[in-house]
Protein backbone atom coordinates (compact mmCIF):
# COMPACT_ATOMS: atom_id res chain seq x y z
CA UNK A 1 0.00 0.00 0.00
CA UNK A 2 1.30 3.51 -0.68
CA UNK A 3 2.00 5.13 2.76
CA UNK A 4 1.94 8.49 0.89
CA UNK A 5 -1.93 8.57 0.33
CA UNK A 6 -2.69 7.52 3.72
CA UNK A 7 -0.50 10.04 4.89
CA UNK A 8 -1.92 13.12 3.61
CA UNK A 9 -5.50 11.82 3.91
CA UNK A 10 -4.53 11.52 7.77
CA UNK A 11 -3.09 14.81 7.93
CA UNK A 12 -5.82 16.76 5.71
CA UNK A 13 -8.43 14.98 7.69
CA UNK A 14 -6.29 16.44 11.41
CA UNK A 15 -6.25 19.72 9.70
CA UNK A 16 -9.57 19.58 8.90
CA UNK A 17 -10.91 18.53 12.22
CA UNK A 18 -8.72 20.83 14.25
CA UNK A 19 -10.48 24.04 12.36
CA UNK A 20 -13.53 22.36 12.53
CA UNK A 21 -13.43 22.31 16.43
CA UNK A 22 -12.16 25.62 16.66
CA UNK A 23 -14.80 26.81 14.62
CA UNK A 24 -17.33 24.77 16.44
CA UNK A 25 -16.23 26.11 19.84
CA UNK A 26 -15.86 29.67 19.17
CA UNK A 27 -19.43 29.55 17.64
CA UNK A 28 -20.17 27.80 21.19
CA UNK A 29 -18.66 30.78 23.07
CA UNK A 30 -20.27 33.48 20.91
CA UNK A 31 -23.46 32.39 21.40
CA UNK A 32 -23.50 31.36 24.87
CA UNK A 33 -22.27 34.94 24.96
CA UNK A 34 -25.23 37.03 23.55
CA UNK A 35 -27.55 35.00 25.49
CA UNK A 36 -25.63 35.32 28.59
CA UNK A 37 -25.14 31.44 29.38
CA UNK A 38 -22.14 29.85 30.41
CA UNK A 39 -20.11 28.06 27.62
CA UNK A 40 -19.55 24.47 27.79
CA UNK A 41 -17.70 22.43 25.59
CA UNK A 42 -16.81 18.75 27.07
CA UNK A 43 -13.41 17.72 26.15
CA UNK A 44 -14.66 14.10 25.47
CA UNK A 45 -16.35 15.85 22.52
CA UNK A 46 -13.47 17.79 21.38
CA UNK A 47 -11.30 14.44 21.21
CA UNK A 48 -14.23 12.46 19.65
CA UNK A 49 -14.59 15.18 17.25
CA UNK A 50 -10.72 14.78 15.95
CA UNK A 51 -11.09 10.99 16.65
CA UNK A 52 -14.06 10.64 14.10
CA UNK A 53 -12.27 13.48 11.60
CA UNK A 54 -9.12 11.50 11.69
CA UNK A 55 -11.33 8.38 11.23
CA UNK A 56 -12.88 9.47 8.31
CA UNK A 57 -9.51 10.34 6.45
CA UNK A 58 -8.42 6.65 7.01
CA UNK A 59 -10.88 5.71 5.68
CA UNK A 60 -10.81 8.11 2.33
CA UNK A 61 -7.63 7.42 2.31
CA UNK A 62 -7.27 3.45 2.08
CA UNK A 63 -9.17 3.74 -1.59
CA UNK A 64 -6.44 5.41 -3.04
CA UNK A 65 -3.51 4.17 -1.48
CA UNK A 66 -4.21 0.02 -2.12
CA UNK A 67 -4.86 1.07 -6.02
CA UNK A 68 -1.79 3.56 -6.17
CA UNK A 69 0.02 0.54 -4.72
CA UNK A 70 -1.26 -2.53 -7.39
CA UNK A 71 -0.18 0.09 -10.27
CA UNK A 72 3.39 -0.03 -11.35
CA UNK A 73 5.30 3.88 -11.59
CA UNK A 74 4.96 3.99 -15.74
CA UNK A 75 1.50 3.13 -15.44
CA UNK A 76 0.62 5.45 -13.05
CA UNK A 77 2.10 8.53 -14.35
CA UNK A 78 0.63 7.13 -17.85
CA UNK A 79 -3.02 7.31 -16.25
CA UNK A 80 -2.66 10.69 -14.75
Amino acid sequence: MSAQFLIESLLLASAGGVAGIILGTAITYAVAGLRHWRPLVPGTALVAALAAAVLMGAVAGLYPANRAARLSPTDALRTT
